[in-house]
């Protein structure tokens, strides 16, 4: 069995360890973590690991977030891989910051990259982990705040959600979806 984790994220060093790009963040740590290296692909990044005797292909699009979906629907019909084996990772404004959310489908919540691969995959019901960035900016500073860094407070908040994730992942991979949950989702 195999699996596709797609981190969300925009390449280029003034998007490295912004709010937005947690996701590449998360596939980061997990790949480090894995004794894995990331290689240059067609739309990406790519490093392949594994998990208990599970092959897990790490992603990182260079698509830009507005245009996520065309790397996952390639990567998907290039390893021919089950839509319930492609797992996204996306920051989330709705959740407190350093909150995780694993859940099987759902919209997109105003998430561009979300939208994204939505259209290129014509359906909502695909699993996603959503990692919280909290919501704390003035009107019509949306943008400035997603792309900005996380502050002094919340670093170690950050650091120890990103260990919790790549954890709950390993939990997905070898116990499956409903213990995953269990887990992250308290």
């Amino acid at each position: 069995m195999k699996f596709l984790f797609v981190g969300l994220g925009n390449p280029g060093d003034e998007y490295a360890h912004t709010r937005h790009n947690i996701g590449f963040d998360v596939l980061d740590a997990l790949c480090e973590s894995k004794g894995g290296s990331w290689q240059s692909v067609k739309h990406g990044w790519m490093a392949e690991v594994s998990h208990k005797g599970k092959k897990l292909l790490l992603l990182k699009p260079n698509t830009y977030m507005n245009l996520s979906g065309k790397a996952v629907s390639y990567w998907m019909q290039q390893e021919k891989m089950a839509l319930e084996n492609v797992i996204v990772i996306t920051d989330d404004l709705a959740l407190p910051v350093g909150k995780l959310r694993l859940k099987l489908k759902g919209s997109d919540g105003g998430h561009n990259g979300l939208k994204s691969i939505n259209a290129s995959l014509n359906t909502l019901n695909y699993p996603r982990l959503r990692f919280g960035i909290g919501s704390e900016f003035a009107k019509g500073q949306q943008v400035d705040f997603v792309l900005g860094k996380w502050t002094g407070e919340e670093q170690p908040v950050i650091d120890e959600s990103v260990k919790r994730a790549v954890a709950g992942i390993e939990e997905l991979v070898w116990q499956g979806f409903d213990r995953a949950m269990e887990g992250l989702n308290r």
